[in-house]
């Protein structure tokens, strides 16, 4: 049995603060439950009940379209090295794209990356800490730059495109906010 906290306590923050990993759960009201791992310098607590992190491109973005549809969403944190322990944070998220009027308030909170396509606010309701007995001891080598030398190389212009093929819609079909976006440039610029 878990403990249930309806904040972030200062140990769970500072227990946050030393992992260099996090996962991220959405669901669609049908379709595929998706499950996200993250990494680099990336998450933020914005106070004991509202964090965010930045959103880097990827293949796919399933917690955008999941999330447009139904904000339920859930972090977990976990150690593999010391004191064993699992949290989770359970809530509510939207998107912040570059374009939003929250944008520039929130990016001031991070690195903001080669590839960086939109952040992740949540609003907090559930922090759930258990015992962590049973996860395995890792040791942290080190972030890969794997994805932001992609970045990088393929230059903001690529990228956007690269976006509107891969991160537009989910492997649900579910529109994301990048693709109203999309949709919304094209009606605006009266290509449709």
């Amino acid at each position: 049995m878990g403990t249930s906290y309806d904040s972030l306590k200062p140990e769970h923050e500072a227990f946050i603060k030393e992992q260099h990993m996090f996962f991220v759960g959405t669901a669609a009201t049908d379709g595929h439950v998706n499950l996200s791992p993250k990494g680099h310098d990336s998450f933020r607590i914005l106070s004991p009940n509202k964090v965010a992190y930045l959103d880097l491109t990827g293949s796919g973005n399933e917690t955008s379209a999941h999330l447009a549809e139904n904000n339920r969403m859930t972090y977990m944190f976990m150690s593999f090295q010391g004191k064993p322990l699992i949290l989770r944070l359970y809530g509510n998220g939207r998107v912040i794209l570059p374009t939003s009027n929250e944008w520039n308030e929130l990016a001031e909170q991070f690195t903001i990356y080669e590839g960086t396509r939109q952040i992740i606010v949540s609003d907090i309701e559930i922090v759930k800490a258990s015992c962590g007995f049973s996860v395995p001891l890792y040791s942290y080598e080190g972030d890969r730059s794997i994805l932001l030398d992609w970045a990088k190389n393929k230059g903001e212009d690529r990228l956007v495109q690269y976006r509107k093929e891969k991160n537009a819609v989910s492997m649900d079909g579910k529109v994301t906010p990048i693709g109203e976006e999309f949709n919304r440039r094209i009606i605006d610029n009266g290509h449709v």
